[in-house]
Parts: C-alpha cells; sequence; structure tokens
C-alpha cells in the first residue's frame, strides 16, 4: 500500500500511514477541514501523530505558501510563554536587548500550532483568548498592537474538560479552540497499519548503501499483537535502534537481547523461546 507524503521525499509523511478504516477516515477529515479558517484541537494520547496532523492540515491548506510555526507550550517556562508568543520589544523586561518577533506574528499568513495547550497558565489563557477573539497581538512593552492572520492548531493529551472541572483550563477558551475537534487514533487501535508503519520506518532508517532491516513472520506478529503504549513515536524509535543495531537483516525475536525489546515483548520472547529453543545470535554492525 502507498502513503502520501510530503513533496517527494520519504523522509516527513504528512498523512497517517496505513489502509485501516480509522486511518483512512482520518485522512477524508483532513482533506475535508484544511481549507477552513476554524481553529482546530487536536487531541490524543502521547506518541498519536498530533504534530503530524497539523502540520497535513496546514500544507493541504491555501495557506501553504506561509509558514507552519510550532511551539510547545509545557516545554517554556510561563514566565516566558507571552514573549514567546507575542514578541517583547527592547528594555520591556530584564534580559530584553533586542526587539523580539513572536511566534503569532512570524506565523502571519500561515498557521500557528500550540502544542500542549492543556499545560498552559490560566493568566497565559487569558491572553491567548483574546487574541483568538480579536485577531491582535500585544508585543510584551509595546504601545501598538499589531493585527495577525494566523490558523491556530492546538493539541494536548490532556482531557480538557476534566481540566475545566478541576479549575486549570478555562471553558471560554475551550471552546474557543475546540470549533473542529480531532482525535489522533492509539496504534493498538489499528493494529492493520502496523507492518505498513514498520516497512516504511524500515527504509526510512536503513543505513547508506544497505537493505532495510526486515522481521520473520513470527516477530512481525509478535509486532502487529504488540499493544504500543507510545504509539507510533515508540515504533519509530524501536525502528531506528534496530536498523543502527542489525542494518540489513533478517530479525527474529529470539536472537534480540530482551534489554532491546520493548517490556512488553519479552514475556512473548520468553514463550517463543520455550516453544521453539533458541537461534542463532543477531550480529550487531
Amino acid at each position: 500500500a502507498s502513503c502520501v507524503t510530503m513533496g517527494i521525499s520519504m523522509k516527513s509523511p504528512s498523512h497517517f500511514i496505513g489502509n485501516s478504516p480509522i486511518a483512512q477516515a482520518l485522512r477524508r477529515l483532513i482533506s475535508t477541514i484544511a481549507n477552513s479558517a476554524a481553529t482546530v484541537l487536536i487531541t490524543g494520547e502521547s506518541g498519536t501523530g498530533k504534530e503530524l496532523l497539523a502540520r497535513s492540515l496546514h500544507e493541504q491548506s491555501d495557506r501553504l505558501g506561509g509558514s507552519f510555526v510550532p511551539i510547545n507550550c509545557s516545554a517554556i517556562p510561563k514566565e516566558l510563554l507571552e514573549s514567546e508568543l507575542f514578541g517583547h520589544r527592547k528594555g520591556s523586561f530584564t534580559g530584553a536587548v533586542a526587539d523580539r518577533i513572536g511566534r503569532f506574528e512570524l506565523a502571519h499568513g500561515g498557521t500557528i500550532f500550540l502544542d500542549e495547550i492543556g499545560d498552559m497558565s490560566l493568566d497565559m489563557q487569558v491572553k491567548l483568548l483574546r487574541v483568538l477573539q480579536e485577531r491582535v497581538i500585544d508585543p510584551v512593552g509595546s504601545t501598538r498592537q499589531i493585527p495577525i492572520d494566523v490558523r491556530v492548531i492546538a493539541a494536548t493529551h490532556r482531557d480538557l474538560e476534566t481540566e475545566i472541572q478541576a479549575g486549570r483550563f478555562r471553558e471560554d477558551l475551550y471552546y474557543r479552540l475546540n470549533v473542529l475537534p480531532v482525535v489522533t487514533p492509539p496504534l493498538r487501535e489499528r493494529p492493520q497499519d502496523i507492518p505498513e508503519l514498520l516497512n516504511f520506518y524500515a527504509a526510512h532508517y536503513k543505513a547508506p548503501h544497505s537493505h532495510a532491516i526486515r522481521f520473520n513472520p513470527a516477530f512481525l506478529d509478535a509486532l502487529t499483537n504488540y499493544a504500543w503504549p507510545g504509539n507510533v513515536r515508540e515504533l519509530t524509535n524501536l525502528m531506528d535502534r534496530f536498523s543502527t543495531l542489525y542494518a540489513g537483516q533478517e530479525l527474529d525475536i529470539r536472537s534480540i537481547p530482551p534489554s532491546l525489546l520493548p517490556k512488553g515483548l519479552v514475556p512473548v520472547q520468553e514463550s517463543m523461546l520455550l516453544q521453539m529453543g533458541p537461534c542463532v545470535s543477531q550480529d550487531m554492525t
């Protein structure tokens, strides 16, 4: 099965890989809402591809000529987040030695992706709500408002309705963000896509002048039935590991050191060793 990728490169798939009904429905939804100016709220477990989906929305929209500007709201100290989002003027606070353009202004004409919006402090939520309502920003230390033309996509792994009940997230901001809700499915809900994902990332991580790694049928079956608690992020990390250590080889789960397997696959390995006996150890490259 084929997958659509950004441009002609395999390196950054802009769609969910796979042909499961869930993956196909998600691709149709992205195509439907891509050109809307409405705010999108993406929810889902960590590692399910929320930023990938946001990039896909941007790249299928008429804002493709503009910038896609991501920012992780949980990775920036709350005292710096306002400056990061809206910019600041020289001398507006200690350490502001020059003017700084904020992420919203950088995304003018394009898309801003506010990742982990559920971790944003309440005072910043108020300021973001005003920006969404009025479509202007106030750089820190400036007396002049700056109008912006930005498509806003937000994402979180948190249940925002629960956060609202706990008093940690503003209800009015939630409804302003949740105009077009999209849920990224966990990998365990689309197991039929796992072989295609494994093939894609095996090709992606293969060493130069080497073949992609492969899995024998028993190992492929074990990977397909594994629950993948870390979702696609866990799968890509595992493929990077195996492609580095066992370049070009066909892998047998019995020959992999348990320390290199996800913990959930170790009991499967032990069961196979009891049933089939050991096999020759894989040679690390």
